[in-house]
């Protein structure tokens, strides 16, 4: 292992770039009890080039969705910096960051409202932006109605009126209907049937490859994200423990808990988190988490080292790094890698 960096290329103009990213949160406490600490996201950096599809996967409760939610504004980092196109949003107001950040939600049922029509769903970032005459905006609510496969009849449609498919549909309409230089998608598919997913999945890439998109992709699904994404960061316990290639993560994991994560994936229910396959103890209680590596007493080959010291997430070439081109790093977080 040699420098702590990420690998991104540093010509590559980012879209995204998190810098020591943290969030904590204090739980319960009273008169007779100290409050919990809770460190959601712990000190995640991360470089998403413009363009690519960055994949975030990891378990329930590994900081994913938290990660997001700071991203879109929705709850203050603690500590750490957030970079769009080079500049800082941190300080930014909902207004303003709105222009630059969308989410796709995971529910299609919850994320639009039932009592407006398609066309005020789809349209409604350009009249709180105040971007273009009336007539104009519902030229442009048409459009993206169009490129996301809707009918121009949907648009005088409630949302109660439509299938799921068609709902997520609507809902990335809405995200992309401003161009905005980053698409945070949070589970997008998993409440849609697999036939549905499947065509949600290829409309997403189509519409990325058409508009020059930039996503970051949330899952705890890894054959989604093994079809979607360029690169791949893993997520244990809000830290980031490996990151590389599409390529270089399903072929060659370093990290022993992204090689739990796909072996997981082989099995009949790949949802219920990672299975019993030699880890030992189940996931810590993450208000008190263990010491040196936090994955260290669910691992198979933990070493008296990995109980005492905290790896740093530090750049690596694969042992099979010939074979993905010249200079193509990962990082992995483990003593042993």
């Amino acid at each position: 292992m040699t420098s702590t960096t990420s690998p991104a290329n540093s010509m590559d103009p980012l879209a995204l770039e998190l810098c020591a990213l943290s969030k904590t949160f204090k739980l319960g406490g009273g008169m007779l009890h100290k409050p919990q600490t809770l460190k959601a996201v712990n000190e995640v950096s991360l470089r998403v080039p413009r363009g690519q599809v960055m994949g975030l996967v990891g378990e329930s409760g590994c900081g994913k969705s938290t990660l997001a939610k700071m991203l879109l504004g929705l709850t203050p980092p603690s500590s750490g910096d957030v970079l769009i196109n080079g500049k800082a949003i941190v300080n930014a107001n909902q207004k303003a960051l709105a222009r630059h950040i969308q989410p796709i939600f995971q529910d299609p049922y919850s994320s639009l409202n039932p009592r407006q029509r398609i066309a005020q769903i789809v349209g409604l970032p350009l009249r709180i932006h105040a971007l273009g005459t009336p007539r104009e905006q519902a030229a442009k609510v048409d459009q993206m109605l169009d490129l996301v496969g809707l009918p121009k009849r949907a648009a005088q449609q409630y949302p109660g009126q439509m299938s799921g498919g068609q709902r997520q549909r609507v809902a990335i309409a809405r995200a992309l209907i401003m161009r905005p230089d980053l698409v945070i998608c949070d589970e997008p598919t998993s409440a849609l049937d697999v036939s549905i997913q499947a065509q949600i999945l290829n409309l997403l890439l189509d519409l990325k490859d058409e508009f020059g998109l930039t996503y970051l992709f949330i899952s705890h699904d890894l054959a989604v994200v093994e079809h979607l994404a360029d690169r791949l960061a893993v997520m244990y316990l809000g830290q980031i423990v490996e990151e590389g290639t599409r390529e270089q993560i399903f072929t060659s994991p370093r990290h022993p808990y992204t090689q739990a994560l796909l072996a997981s994936a082989l099995t009949p229910e790949p949802g219920l988190g990672v299975p019993d396959i030699g880890l030992g103890a189940g996931q810590p209680d993450p208000t008190q988490p263990p010491s040196g590596c936090a994955f260290h007493p669910r691992c198979p080959i933990a070493q008296p080292q990995c109980s005492e010291q905290t790896p740093k997430l530090s750049a690596i070439t694969h042992a099979s790094g010939q074979a993905f081109g010249k200079g193509s790093q990962a990082r992995v977080a483990c003593h042993l890698a």
